[in-house]
């Protein structure tokens, strides 16, 4: 922290920003993105200056990436660990697993006080967000590296029931993750355990998804 004057505090910028992404995350977690002013997220940092928000960020959609990409960088971090042993495989759970692990795990890591999942479950409701989220998860090297391993195991699917069937694979990740989130039992139970768990039962749904027979129609 840093004075303004004798005896007078100032939070530094980087503080202030880590407040606003805090807040704008837990706000559009529970609101929606565009049912949240930027108001409402400078009051709830404790902002007397509610021009902070697009001081520190600019727009809505440049606040909604400063939160995804904050989180993102562990999530890619743990990846870059998981395809070192996954590197080659034809096993489809284990690509799975590249694609969900590291998302489980960092919300895991949050604790009990996490809302990043309901706060990615409100963005995938938003397209113009969604798009612009999906291009910058798609600029990290490990991300598509997992999609083409995956790809490389359901190449006898046709091109079209691989489009629809990863969006049901993105959508089933991110919204049960995001219900998991909101009915989280709380500090007096087992998280860690309680989130491993849900991992592998959101890795058997996905495969399932993946391995289902085609419909003779398709």
């Amino acid at each position: 922290m840093t004075t303004t004057g004798p005896g007078i505090p100032a939070v530094r910028p980087a503080e202030t920003r880590d407040r606003i992404l805090k807040a704008a995350e837990l706000l559009f977690a529970e609101y929606g993105v565009y049912a949240v002013s930027n108001r409402q997220v400078a009051e709830a940092a404790g902002q007397r200056n509610t021009s902070a928000v697009g001081y520190h960020f600019g727009t809505k959609q440049d606040l909604v990436a400063a939160i995804f990409e904050k989180h993102n960088d562990a999530i890619e971090r743990y990846r870059v660990e998981l395809l070192k042993e996954t590197d080659g495989s034809s096993d489809i759970r284990e690509w799975v697993g590249c694609l969900v692990r590291p998302y489980i795990h960092h919300l895991e890591m949050q604790g009990v006080e996490t809302s990043y999942a309901r706060f990615s479950a409100q963005v995938m409701t938003e397209p113009s967000l969604r798009q612009a989220l999906s291009t910058i998860a798609l600029s990290s090297p490990t991300l598509r590296a997992t999609l083409r391993g995956l790809r490389e195991c359901v190449s006898e699917l046709p091109e079209t029931v691989q489009r629809s069937r990863a969006d049901m694979a993105r959508h089933l990740m991110v919204h049960m993750s995001a219900e998991r989130e909101r009915t989280s039992p709380g500090p007096d139970r087992d998280e860690a355990n309680e989130w491993r768990a849900f991992a592998d039962d959101l890795i058997d749904a996905i495969v399932g998804l993946w391995n289902a027979s085609v419909s003779s129609a398709r």
